[in-house]
């Protein structure tokens, strides 16, 4: 009898994965894992700003477990710009990973100034638009693309199954202010050499039409300053180096001197001026210190603080709080931004603080301003036509944003079927015919950051606070001796009722407690623990009934 041959079964085809930690179904922290065999490359590792219920919390972080895990497999981290989502979480992941940080000479300037402030270094190494960088089994080409902050770039990425592009924050200006325009004709040529999936930012993806050019603002701002003999000031995005310039472009055709206030401005022009990005002739910044002696027609004061911000400058400046500038009639003020969603209210609060002293506030609605850093649908139509990509995943923007650039990919002949619509924790997996969401989730809750504190403040800490905010905190204080009140009790309250008006319910209220120790004591009852469950019990029951409230209490007791 012939013996069957045994047919030998292939290999499973290794899966590249992409595992966005952050920056999905979100505005902020993003930060994307590639993962191929024995190597992982990130893309980006920013911060976000909290949430409103996110009481006494600085900035939120993606969750770094995972990287941790693997930390024997991350090969680099490559940033496609300075912005605070993209670049504000590598001080924290520095100090849990030694690796290697790649970018544009401005975004690592800035990175490097942000290690410097958290007392630590590391390993940055710079590349200039163009440059191919081998990462592990990745070869990471950067390509230059046009965004609100200078050195912004894209990655065209190639991997064992194919190669991936990710635009990064983009949007097509024809006439930037460096006169530098998006590399479209690299963007095609990468089209016609294959690429396997487009990640594309989808801030702008409702918005039809195109993003207006820089240029724009920097006409609206010449009009502005030719038409004013007053003082101006203006406030925008630190980050901007743009237009930062083309403030001070025409500061010097006015013949104004420059002053800077806001530490994150102040940093900005520090470090942008010494690696080229601004050009400031000689004598056109003061310092703010000393603009008392320079005449209001002879002045521009460039600030932080468009978005409202409590401690921003232009906030202390529109509350009377600013050291050196105090608001007069007929300043004029300038927001050169749009408020991020969320921040409406605290931009509006501030363009009345300022109106109500005298000045005369210039936004976006008035002029042009302002103009976003992101492609609007138009845009977008052309970055997918020119990569053509096989698969699709929309990406930064909040679940709206991602659903209408998946809308958008299917209007354009993507197959839904090809449209990877993910979540921040998610595991997508590629090869070269097959794309996938997999069952797979890993950790991807943002961290919290409090101060020193990182992590350490969890959802029942942020609730207890969202108690103490609403209905305030009572302090039971007592003393004991043998399980016997030696002492007390007192009540003390912060934010629950003002007690001149209450006086006598709070009375009441410790006559109750006397009761329910006498009680305790009659029941042979002498743990502290105990006594102090019993108490808080009560008196949580006492408030209830008579007030219908529910404060935080803390029970303080003594032993003698």
């Amino acid at each position: 009898m012939a013996e069957k041959k045994q047919t030998k079964k292939k290999p499973a085809a290794k899966k590249l994965r992409i595992i966005p930690i952050g920056g999905l179904h979100e505005i902020g922290k993003n930060l994307t894992v590639l993962e191929y065999g024995s190597d992982i490359l990130v893309i980006d590792c920013g911060m976000a700003f909290p949430d409103e219920d996110m009481y006494g919390i600085d900035i939120v972080i993606p969750d770094f477990s995972y990287l941790i895990e693997n930390a024997d497999k991350v090969r680099g981290v490559f940033i496609t710009h300075a912005h605070e989502d993209h670049i504000g979480a590598v001080p924290y992941l520095l100090d849990q990973l030694n690796v290697p940080v790649y970018g544009t000479k401005l975004t690592i300037g800035f990175i490097r100034k942000k290690l410097l402030e958290f007392g630590m270094g590391g390993d940055l190494r710079e590349f200039t638009p163009g440059d191919v960088i081998k990462c592990g089994c990745f070869k990471v080409e950067t390509i230059h693309t046009t965004h609100s902050v200078a050195d912004s770039v894209a990655f065209a990425i190639d991997t064992p199954v194919g190669k991936i592009f990710h635009t990064g924050d983009f949007k097509v200006d024809f006439t930037p202010v460096d006169g530098q325009p998006i590399d479209l004709a690299r963007l095609a040529e990468l089209g016609r050499e294959g690429v396997l999936l487009l990640m594309a930012d989808s801030t702008n993806a409702m918005r039809k039409g195109y993003t207006p050019s820089e240029a724009i603002v920097g006409k609206s701002l010449d009009t502005i300053f030719a038409a004013t003999p007053q003082r101006i000031i203006i406030a925008t995005f630190s980050s901007n180096v743009y237009r930062v310039q083309k403030i001070i472009d025409l500061a010097v055709k006015n013949h104004r001197k420059v002053a800077v206030s806001g530490r994150s401005m102040e940093s900005m022009v520090q470090i942008a001026a010494e690696l080229g990005y601004l050009k400031i002739p000689a004598n056109t910044l003061v310092d703010i210190k000393k603009i008392k002696d320079i005449p209001d027609s002879k002045l521009v004061v460039i600030t932080t603080g468009s978005q409202g911000e409590p401690m921003s400058a232009l906030a202390r400046m529109a509350y009377g709080e600013h050291k050196n500038v105090k608001i007069r009639p007929k300043d004029v003020v300038v927001l050169s931004s749009s408020p991020v969603p969320g921040n409406e209210k605290s931009v509006s609060n501030i363009v009345n603080a300022l109106m109500e002293k005298g000045a005369d506030v210039i936004y976006n609605d008035i002029a042009e301003t302002h103009v976003s850093g992101h492609a609007c649908q138009e845009e977008l139509k052309l970055i997918h036509s020119l990569i053509k990509p096989k698969f699709f995943m929309p990406v930064h923007g909040e679940f709206k944003h991602l659903r209408s650039h998946a809308e958008l990919a299917e209007s354009m002949g993507m197959k839904e079927k090809n449209i990877l619509f993910a979540d921040n924790g998610d595991v997508i997996e590629l090869t070269k015919a097959k794309a996938s969401v997999s069952e797979e989730k890993v950790p991807a809750e943002g961290i919290l950051v409090d101060g020193l504190g990182v992590g350490d403040v969890g959802s029942s800490v942020l609730n207890e606070r969202k108690i103490l905010s609403e209905s305030g905190l009572v302090v039971i204080s007592a003393g004991f001796s043998n399980g016997m009140v030696v002492s007390g009790p007192e009540l003390y309250t912060k934010g629950f009722l003002y007690v001149k008006e209450y006086g006598e319910i709070l009375e009441y209220a410790k006559q109750v407690l006397s009761e329910c120790f006498m009680n305790a004591e009659s029941q042979g009852i002498t743990d502290i623990q105990t006594l102090k469950t019993m108490a808080t019990s009560t008196l949580k029951k006492f408030i209830r009934e008579k007030m219908e409230r529910t404060p935080v209490i803390l029970p303080i007791f003594i032993e003698f």
